[in-house]
């Protein structure tokens, strides 16, 4: 959980983006045919991210979105600022990834342009591979329009929203694993992963998410209910502390406190061994 805590704050920091690619465009694209297709294309708000069948992955988070012409280009983040044009044609969708040489004021130029057909339903072994991935971006997408307005209790609680499948308002421990898989693959995608790096995220990666889910879940489940809320995940994080009411008293040194810790845990342990 730190590292979602730690995202969240990140997110919290960052300037909100002003507007998204155009809704229309968004969802999921193939080139070759939606059954068996050599590459899938999927738009989010803020993503694009190409999938070939076989090749690397890419996937540029948007910083930057305006019209040009009948083309919407997209600005990724980054020192390479990666350009993306995207249009509707008819029911299809056209792309054309332009060279980093080329000015703004003379796209797109002799790019090479893309088609892509529209697909409502992904192939089982794509959905398998890249379902969660995607899914997290989704949910990474929703963290930045809550997070951005600076307050940390409504950040956590869309936290708890997108992460929450089954529906109660909480996290259990496959929730939590879910949502540290999807990151893993998103990750390896943003690096440029082959299909095979991709599946060990997702794989290698998903037992490395469930210890680590097991972790977080019992390190904030405050009620051993076996599950977070998010009042339990903004414990002492949605506000800062009080500066105490105990007047009275002198300072501990912290290293008595310390050896105090190593005791209650030795005593623990030999009652649990009991």
């Amino acid at each position: 959980m730190k590292r979602l805590l730690l995202a969240a704050a990140l997110l919290a920091a960052g300037p909100a983006a002003a507007q998204g690619i155009p809704e229309a465009l968004r969802g999921t694209w193939a080139q070759g045919g939606c059954t068996t297709p050599t590459a899938v294309l999927h738009l989010t708000a803020r993503s694009v991210v190409r999938l070939p069948a076989d090749g690397p992955a890419r996937l540029v988070r948007l910083r930057g979105l305006r019209a040009l012409g009948d083309w919407t280009l997209g600005t990724g983040a980054g020192a390479e600022a990666p350009r993306v044009l995207l249009r509707a044609a008819g029911d299809a969708l056209e792309t054309a990834e332009p060279d980093a040489k080329l000015r703004d004021d003379r796209l797109p130029g002799d790019t090479p342009v893309r088609h892509w057909a529209r697909c409502a339903v992904p192939p089982p072994a794509l959905a398998v591979l890249h379902g969660e991935g995607l899914a997290a971006l989704a949910a990474l997408e929703r963290l930045e329009a809550a997070c951005q307005a600076g307050t940390m209790a409504p950040c956590l609680a869309a936290l708890v929203a997108v992460a929450d499948v089954s529906g109660d308002g909480l996290l259990g421990v496959a929730e939590v694993a879910r949502l540290l898989r999807g990151t893993a693959w998103a990750m390896a995608a943003q690096d440029g992963g082959e299909p095979e790096a991709l599946a060990a995220a997702v794989g290698l990666g998903g037992i490395a998410a469930l210890a680590a889910a097991r972790l977080l879940v019992d390190g904030l489940d405050f009620d051993g209910d076996g599950r977070l809320s998010a009042a339990e995940l903004a414990q002492d994080r949605a506000a800062w502390p009080s500066g105490g009411d105990a007047a009275a008293g002198r300072p501990v040194a912290l290293e008595a406190l310390g050896d105090g810790a190593g005791l209650l845990r030795g005593l623990l342990e030999r009652l649990a061994s009991q």
